[in-house]
């Protein structure tokens, strides 16, 4: 969850609550999951957190488990889907729109696309390189492009088109890696992220179906909701009122003025909430080789936009509809006029499956500044943007606007604070592993593991996805288990 801990009496086991010890989960909100959460709109569910699993095969535990509670459609687990290449792309049908008002040429598309994934290729093999030809992804691309653009054929107008076709790529790659821009991605880390292979999937009953499913295993009384936590007290020598024999060294105090105590306390709480409250949140402070990797890790929003429709105004077979502005390039400074241009940040949208279920819904995707601006406007002022956008893009100017808008707002919620991590430059996969790193940090130490951290932010290859946050949480786990052994 935003702020769940999992304080952890000394003999418990922290996979499941059961034995001796007593176990807690801690949780800010009204609601368990924290970036997973499925919610209601149109006929059915969307996603306003976590959309596919990325990389659907035997190696991704979210895939096994959601397939151990039959969470998958029919199609998910087919051997030939496992095997895909996806890369953490979403394969589907499209077409792509240009901001003339037409449909641009599917060659054109296809092969800038192509030189935008070698050029991406390229760039993920900087890992280990002695020497670097720039310190951000967005950088390297860049100075490529400019390189390579001058031999391309074709006049200047296709030329032009084909550098907005790679601005565009480049704002997917935002969405991608959760950030603002490519410029703050560190080139020599990039490749150290891993994509497992599988054709990405969805949870037809909602993504929010897995952790109800693992919850529901839990004994009663197991989750608090609605328990933000104020302060984590470590290395202290806390007892319960009446009874000085048994001594705990960490004390958790709520907002709501209850405290527990307890022997271990595994940390989940996003690596934005970290940013902004580790200072106060940990008594004593972090040590700084922690706090330093707090502040060093890139952590950026991806919103969501879902517009519900009366009737389709795309083909049935188009599942994603993309956008390109044809006035851009990845060799022009960007605007910061962020209430002129934010919309032009958005990559697209997806058409949701099914519609006979769930209506005809699209769901725009947007990333860094612009998508933090444009939680600041009202609902109205958003889906009067996205109608005038669409009917650009479409060349109809009667387009019948969307009957309804529902939008993400994870930059503003005040236990999250943006959506998921990114090595940032100057920071590497290194500061992954510290923010991993139990507290306290001496080996030693009688009273070891009071601080435990687990999160998408704590997993050094498969950080910003649902399964590294899973993974983290059953490594922490063991961490106890093997400790109790």
């Amino acid at each position: 969850g935003d702020t769940s801990l999992l304080p952890a009496g000394e003999d418990a086991c922290a996979h499941c609550g059961v034995g001796p010890g007593t176990v807690r989960l801690l949780e800010a909100g009204s609601r368990a999951g924290g970036r997973v959460c499925s919610h209601p709109f149109a006929s059915g569910l969307v996603e306003l957190g976590a959309h596919w699993i990325h990389g659907p095969s035997e190696g991704n535990p979210v895939f096994c488990l959601a397939s151990h509670y039959g969470l998958l459609g029919p199609g998910a687990a087919e051997e030939e889907n496992q095997r895909v290449e996806a890369g953490g792309h979403p394969l589907l049908p499209c077409v792509t729109y240009g901001s003339s008002g037409k449909v641009l040429s599917p060659e054109l598309v296809s092969s800038t696309r192509a030189l935008f994934a070698k050029l991406l290729g390229s760039a993920q093999a900087f890992l280990h390189a002695e020497e670097l030809p720039a310190a951000g992804v967005g950088q390297y691309l860049r100075a490529e492009i400019a390189r390579l653009a001058p031999a391309w054929d074709g006049d200047e107008d296709s030329k032009q088109l084909r550098l907005a076709i790679l601005s565009a790529c480049l704002k997917l790659e935002c969405c991608i890696s959760g950030t603002h821009s490519m410029d703050l991605v560190a080139l020599g880390s990039f490749g150290e992220y891993t994509s497992l292979p599988g054709l990405d999937c969805t949870f037809p009953g909602g993504y929010s179906s897995l952790p109800d499913h693992m919850l529901a295993a839990l004994p009663e009384g197991t989750v608090l909701l609605n328990k933000p936590v104020k302060t984590i007290r470590w290395q202290g020598s806390f007892h319960e009122e009446g009874d000085v024999a048994r001594v705990f060294p960490v004390q958790v105090e709520c907002e709501d003025g209850d405290s527990f105590l307890a022997d271990h306390v595994i940390v989940t709480v996003p690596l934005g909430f970290l940013k902004e409250h580790h200072q106060d949140f940990f008594q004593p402070p972090l040590p700084e080789r922690k706090a330093e990797a707090i502040r060093r890790l890139g952590f950026g929003t991806n919103n969501k936009i879902f517009l519900e429709f009366e009737q389709p105004f795309w083909e049935p077979k188009q599942q994603l509809l993309e956008v390109v502005w044809e006035d851009d390039s990845p060799l022009a400074e960007p605007s910061t006029d962020l209430k002129a241009n934010w919309f032009k940040k958005l990559i697209g949208f997806v058409v949701l499956q099914p519609p006979e279920q769930l209506g005809h819904v699209l769901c725009g995707f947007i990333a860094g500044k612009e998508s933090e601006y444009m939680e600041t406007l009202s609902d109205a002022e958003v889906l009067h943007t996205m109608t005038s956008v669409l009917r650009k893009l479409t060349g109809n100017p009667h387009l019948p606007a969307p009957q309804s808008m529902l939008r993400s707002r994870w930059h503003s919620a005040p236990y999250t604070r943006g959506s998921y991590s990114y090595v940032a430059v100057g920071s590497s996969g290194d500061d992954i592993d510290a923010l991993a790193e139990p507290l306290p940090e001496d080996a030693s130490d009688p009273r070891p593991l009071q601080l435990l951290f687990a999160g998408e932010a704590t997993h050094r290859t498969f950080y910003s996805t649902t399964h590294g946050a899973l993974l983290s949480g059953w490594r922490e786990a063991d961490r106890l288990n093997r400790l109790q052994r």
